[in-house]
Parts: C-alpha cells; sequence; structure tokens
C-alpha cells in the first residue's frame, strides 16, 4: 500500500490505524509469484547510469524521468541532477543542487525543473545544468510540474496549484483545496491543455483552471469520499489525468475511473476502480494499474472493459507506459520491468536489473523504454520484435536477471509522517 500523510495526528496513531485496516484479521496479500511465459519480443540492455548514491536508501519519491529531444534527465533525491544523451547514455552534464529533492524532473525546450521536499522549485538550463532561478513555495514538491511557453504549473503537497512566470519563477496565481486529514503520500502532476490547466486533488475532485489568471473553469468529483473511517475515506487523485479530443480521464484511489468533458467537466461515463498510480491511453483503450496489482483495459470511448490482468497481483505496479509495437509496459516492486500484449492483456516480455522497487512510470522513446528505480539507478532497454523461431518459453527470471527471484515480502504498510 501507497505511504501516507497525516495532518493533525501523531504518527503512531496513523500506524496503528494502518495495520489495523490493512490486515483485517487476515494476513496480508503477499505478491503474486512470476510465472513462465512465452515471450514475443527482444529485450536488449542498451545502457546504464545511476543518480545519486546508489548504496542509498531507496525512497519512493516523485522522482522520474524527463526526455526531451535527444537528452534524458534525472535527479536523485539528495541532491543530483544529470542530462545523459538518450541513445548512447553519455553523461553531459551533473550538478548537485544541495536540496532533498523529490519532484521532477520535467523538461521542455530550454528548461528542466525539478522539485524539493523542503517547498523550492528550481529551474535549470538544459544546456549546461546551471540555474536559472529558483522559488520557494512553501509546500513539498512531489511530481513533476508542467510546462508550456506562458506558463508552469506545479502542485504542492499543502494542496496548492501554483500557476508560475516561466522566466523568472514568480507567481502569477494559486488556489487551494483541502487535504484531508488523512491522505495518500503523493501529488498529481497537472496537465496544460491550451489554455487550460487540469489537475487533480486529494478531496476526490479534479480541476480545470484558467492558465491566465487561476480561475476554476470547472471542477468534478471523480472519487467522492465514502466509508466510516478516515483509511476508508481516502480518495486521492494522485495520478496525471490524459486528455484526448475532447475527452480528460482521470482515476483515484478507493474511487472511480471516469471520462469527463474537456469544456465542462461533465462526467459521460464512470466505473469504480482504484488507483494510485495512474494510467495511459491509446486511440482505443485506456490501460490503468489497480492499486491491487491488476491491469485493467477499458474502451475509451465507452468504458466498457475489454480484458483484466490478475497474474501481477499486490506486485506495486507502477502505471503503464504505452509502446507503439502493439504493447504496454510497466514495472513492479522487485524491479522486473514487464510487457503485456494491448489486444489481450498476456505477457510478453520480462527482464530485470536490479531488486530495487520501480515507482516511477517506465518511459518510452521510439523502440527504447528507460526506467529508474527507487535508488536511482536508470536502464535502458531495446525492444524489438522476437523470430518465431527464436521464440522460447521464459521463467520468472529471465537469463539478464538474477537466477531466483528475492523472497516475495508481505506488501509492505505504508508510513505516515507528520505534514
Amino acid at each position: 500500500m501507497r505511504q501516507l500523510r497525516h495532518g493533525h495526528r501523531c504518527a503512531w496513531l496513523a500506524l496503528a490505524l494502518l495495520a489495523a485496516a490493512c490486515s483485517k484479521d487476515k494476513s496480508v496479500d503477499q505478491p503474486a509469484k512470476l510465472t513462465a511465459f512465452q515471450p514475443t519480443l527482444r529485450l536488449e540492455h542498451e545502457w546504464s547510469a545511476t543518480v545519486d548514491d546508489k548504496k542509498a536508501l531507496p525512497l519512493r519519491l516523485g522522482l522520474g524521468i524527463a526526455v526531451d529531444g535527444n537528452r534524458v534527465y534525472a535527479a536523485g533525491h539528495k541532491g543530483d541532477v544529470e542530462a545523459f544523451d538518450v541513445h548512447k547514455g553519455r553523461r553531459a552534464w551533473r550538478v548537485n543542487l544541495k536540496a532533498p529533492l523529490a519532484g521532477g524532473t520535467a523538461a521542455a525546450g530550454e528548461v528542466v525543473l525539478i522539485g524539493s521536499s523542503d517547498g523550492r522549485l528550481f529551474a535549470l538550463n538544459a544546456a549546461d545544468g546551471k540555474t536559472r532561478w529558483q522559488v520557494r513555495l512553501n509546500g513539498e514538491v512531489l511530481a513533476a510540474p508542467a510546462i508550456s511557453e506562458k506558463l508552469i504549473a506545479v502542485r504542492t503537497g499543502d494542496g496548492k496549484l501554483h500557476g508560475l512566470n516561466p522566466q523568472d519563477g514568480h507567481e502569477l496565481w494559486s488556489l487551494e483545496q483541502q487535504v484531508p486529514r488523512l491522505s495518500l503520500r503523493g501529488t498529481a502532476r497537472p496537465i496544460i491543455v491550451g489554455d487550460l490547466v487540469l489537475c487533480g486533488f486529494d478531496n476526490g475532485k479534479v480541476l480545470a483552471v484558467n492558465g491566465s489568471d487561476g480561475s476554476v473553469q470547472w471542477e468534478a468529483t471523480v472519487t467522492p469520499p465514502h466509508g466510516r473511517t478516515e483509511l476508508e475515506r481516502l480518495s486521492d487523485i494522485d495520478s496525471a489525468m490524459w486528455v484526448q479530443g475532447q475527452n480528460v480521464y482521470a482515476v483515484g484511489f478507493q474511487g472511480r475511473v471516469a471520462m469527463l468533458a474537456l469544456d465542462t467537466g461533465q462526467v459521460w461515463w464512470s466505473h469504480e476502480m482504484s488507483s494510485y498510480r495512474g494510467m495511459t491511453l491509446d486511440d482505443d483503450n485506456l490501460y490503468i494499474s489497480t492499486a491491487e496489482g491488476e491491469v485493467v483495459a477499458l474502451n475509451a470511448r465507452t468504458g466498457a472493459e475489454v480484458w483484466r490482468q490478475s497474474v501481477l497481483l499486490h506486485r506495486g505496479l507502477t502505471a503503464p507506459a504505452n509502446m507503439d509495437n502493439n504493447s504496454i509496459v510497466l514495472a513492479d516492486f522487485q524491479g522486473y520491468v514487464h510487457w503485456l500484449d494491448k489486444a489481450s492483456g498476456t505477457i510478453i516480455g520480462r527482464t530485470s536489473g536490479s531488486k530495487t522497487r520501480v515507482s516511477s512510470t517506465p518511459v518510452v522513446v521510439g523502440d527504447l523504454v528507460i526506467v529508474v528505480n527507487d535508488r536511482g539507478q536508470i536502464r535502458v532497454y531495446r525492444v524489438s520484435a522476437l523470430a518465431a523461431k527464436g521464440r522460447k518459453q521464459a521463467t520468472a527470471a529471465p537469463p539478464a536477471a538474477p537466477t531466483t527471484a528475492p523472497p516475495a515480502p508481505a506488501t509492505p504498510a505504508p508510513a505516515a509522517t507528520p505534514q
């Protein structure tokens, strides 16, 4: 289960509540064991790198990879930010910001953005890593900002959405939604669509904001809180939304997945579903990693279920990423990376380069897949079709991975931290 943050009670009380809720008088759900499958993809390791100290404790933070042009940008919690060539892995530059980095990276054009858990946002030159500006937002930055030519939009852990000037970072506007007494530790990444900024909040609401002045154009409740306890009423929207044409897709924890109208926020369809990692989208379907570890494909137009894959249950899956080769790719708590067929949901590829949890969604660049684990170790794979005569049954751990998987521990209980 995801980490929690608590606003007004002691951390030990939240942990006690959590332990009681997670156990439900039963043993904690064990992660599914990996089983053999018939691979149809060739997975070739291209290059590796590490951001920050590889021996550092793994932290489940929003430190994902950003790709812009031929550069990969990555950051570590101890302050390192690095740029690599996407194809060869050659380091272009490295800087240390001397800050506890926690949200990012984001890159567009000449700027790279990264936020910290002590409430700062840094803007760096994409060419050489030099700091352009930094601003203090007085709230944890736990997700990558969104960037457009006229606006930077960034969510902070105190329930605020900030609109900043890209030139110098000064605040243009901000708005706030109430943060529940207990919520998941994380925030949704905003997205910018035309003149609108779209973002989900810890109260289960989605807001569409005018990027020019910060006025709310519409709001919709996607995951209404329900239940008697604070744990049962968790309803965070912690993953980014997706927009296709005039339709917006959002999913929340212990709530629903829904399609909304971009212009009005009207809900066109919704289904009960729980996810804090998120989803991806292609021309036909929506692919979601649920909180329990199922992967579900829904028809994007109607919401009808296309398939449901349960062989990775309770493995702490990332959100899936879409590939052009008719597959989606996601990773799990033991560092395994899985490819699923988009038509059927069957597993068609798997590899592992470490035994460390992957929390950030893999990034797809053409036929390359870039994965960063919670220790800041980056691995890049080239994916191609496997010739029929070369296919053979794959076991739980492929040849490039450890020959035996580490024992599958119980799904870890989230930690509560004072806000």
